[in-house]
């Protein structure tokens, strides 16, 4: 008889399917929703992203010659101005054909003289809502943003060009598409598509909208920046469009740690933050969604010297992910358009990959409509721990979602990056799994009728 080749998915169906046999009340738990099939609406959410749209997008913006945050506000045809009232005008375009549901506004403030503000300054920031329709989940919320200022090489240069297609036209017209797209269909929570200004000049735009959220206490539960997702060409010629990374804070760096941050040490769970948890969320929904493409989670909150709109939204404690192409070229970020020899520097429409742009557009697609979809994340999650013994007891605090189907606990090795096993237990708020809580790591999430699961919620210790 011959021997089957023992891959690496096969290792983790075989890993799953050995753990799941140890569970506890197996033979009484039900089969539950199918939470891996493909959904048509999603679907046809992700067939309807156009690559060739996300180009003729990038172009316009790039068309405004500069979009300095400090540029002309008054001219129809260049500056910041201009391009922020050309995204506001085709979002309200698209969102009118879509059925009028999309809600497109301004968001802005004056910023003061800082280290990049040579004057006090409007910060403008384009922002469509898509209400949810669900009375239970309209009020949680999910954000998208890509960044339309641009920069050249001297941060305070307002005048030269700076096409800015890559860094970050790319992002913004990935949003605009996604904007468009999505505001044919409905969801349950509401989704937010945001294109900041300022990010060059200190994430100011981000930062305001972040901390007007904080205020109002709006329930967010989770932001996505595509900042530098256009190429997939590296600066030594490597060509790698099968993949995208996906940045994702720990614990953060504060000075003193948080309560939260204090029970994920105390328990190991340095890798189970929500950004975490919203990351593995992606990955999953992004690569059953996109197929051949990967989500590669790097477990940073970016990269050396760099960051991004995500970073003001994790400092006021929502999860928040970055997406960025896989390899850089430097010499098309924040250079002066000019030519060295036979090197062309600049950030240049010719450089992107609108096809890659289209896969990085869809996967956040696939992601806020699977996260929109599904019921919010199960709350008050613990673990007991009253006595010495080798199962693991959860107990969680019930949903509301009307259309709640259920609960799943998920596992995984403390060694492991993703869940390896899962077990639906039903509509209950506490289940027992026969593996200790001493060897693995493990979540509950809801799931819904239709199958759509949340993130999965890290349990506290219940003493």
């Amino acid at each position: 008889m011959a021997s089957v080749p023992l891959t690496k998915s096969l290792l983790a169906v075989l890993i799953a399917a050995a753990i799941a046999g140890a569970c506890a009340d197996t033979d009484a738990a039900p089969a539950g929703p199918d939470v891996m099939r493909h959904q048509a609406q999603i679907d046809k959410i992700v067939g309807d992203i156009s690559p060739q749209r996300i180009e003729a997008h990038v172009r316009k913006l790039v068309g405004f010659k500069t979009r300095h945050t400090m540029s002309d506000t008054v001219s129809d045809t260049a500056g910041i101005g201009a391009a922020r009232r050309w995204i506001k005008a085709e979002l309200e375009r698209c969102g009118a054909a879509a059925g009028g549901r999309l809600q497109v506004s301004f968001d802005s403030h004056i910023t003061p003289i800082s280290a990049r503000i040579s004057r006090p300054t409007e910060i403008v920031n384009v922002v469509a809502t898509l209400p949810g329709t669900q009375a239970a989940s309209k009020e949680r919320i999910y954000v998208v943003s890509g960044h339309y200022d641009s920069r050249n090489t001297e941060i305070m240069d307002a005048t030269g060009d700076s096409p800015g297609s890559n860094d970050d036209a790319s992002g913004t017209a990935a949003v605009m598409e996604m904007a468009c797209v999505m505001a044919r269909h409905q969801f349950d929570a509401t989704l937010v598509f945001m294109t900041v200004a300022a990010e060059e000049q200190g994430l100011l735009g981000a930062a305001h909208w972040a901390e007007q959220a904080r205020l109002k206490n709006l329930n967010l539960q989770g932001m996505f920046t595509n900042d530098i997702i256009g190429s997939s060409r590296a600066d030594d010629g490597r060509v790698d469009d099968k993949q995208v990374r996906l940045f994702a804070e720990s614990i953060p760096a504060t000075k003193e740690n948080s309560e939260t941050s204090r029970a994920l040490l105390a328990t190991g769970g340095e890798n189970d933050s929500t950004s975490r948890q919203l990351a593995r969320h992606v990955k999953e929904a992004g690569e059953r969604y996109v197929p051949g493409f990967t989500v590669n989670v790097i477990q940073r909150r970016d990269r050396y010297l760099r960051g991004g709109d995500h970073m003001p939204f994790l400092e006021r404690g929502y999860p928040a992910l970055r997406f960025t192409e896989p390899n850089e070229d430097f010499t098309h970020q924040h250079q002066n358009v000019r030519k060295e020899g036979a090197l062309q520097y600049g950030d240049l429409p010719e450089f992107n990959d609108y096809n890659y742009i289209a896969r990085v557009a869809r996967v956040n697609a696939a992601a806020l409509a699977t996260l929109s979809l599904a019921p919010a994340a199960p709350q008050k999650v613990q673990m007991r721990t009253a006595k010495l013994e080798n199962d693991s007891s959860l107990v969680w605090q019930a949903n509301g979602e009307p259309d709640l189907a259920g609960y799943r606990i998920v596992w995984r090795e403390t060694t492991a990056a993703q869940w390896q096993g899962a077990l639906y237990v039903g509509n209950v708020t506490e289940a027992t799994v026969k593996l200790s809580k001493d060897n693995y790591f493990f979540g509950v999430q809801a799931v819904d009728k239709d199958g759509n699961v949340s993130v999965a919620t890290y349990p506290t210790p219940l003493r």
